[in-house]
């Protein structure tokens, strides 16, 4: 998957992807905190070089909703949307309602050409709607 997205394939690289495929939607930090598992010595700067190289090469995705960091998935070129949740944070994937990307048309383009509709759906998780006030 490195080669083939033209990258070295080093230990953080190889590291950084399997914690992002193994925690979708997890934050800097936790990444760090499960890489550093398998590579106790890599230094933060290191997970966020390979995270911009994974993302720019298009094997991870990067999102950021409104009042959350930035976080990090596997599931790319898919077009799909999340849905968070207010009280807690947690985030899920939701499919797109079309099925093509883009999943919504524009009411105009501007001139653009537009290939994506980022989507974030917002509400309560099942566990905090059930959770009593």
């Amino acid at each position: 998957m490195l080669r083939g997205a033209a990258l070295r394939v080093t230990r953080p690289r190889v590291a950084v992807l399997g914690a992002v495929r193994a925690h979708p939607h997890a934050d800097t930090e936790s990444i760090i905190s499960v890489v550093r598992r398998e590579l106790p010595e890599v230094s933060h700067q290191a997970v966020y070089d390979v995270l911009r190289a994974l993302t720019a090469a298009g094997l991870v995705r990067r999102i950021e909703p409104s009042g959350s960091v930035a976080r990090y998935e596997s599931r790319v070129g898919d077009n799909h949307h999340h849905v968070v949740c207010r009280s807690c944070g947690a985030i899920a994937d939701v499919d797109c309602a079309v099925g093509e990307a883009p999943c919504l048309t524009a009411s105009g383009d501007s001139g653009f050409s537009i290939d994506e509709a980022e989507v974030i759906y917002w509400g309560l998780c099942l566990d905090c709607s059930t959770t009593p006030s």
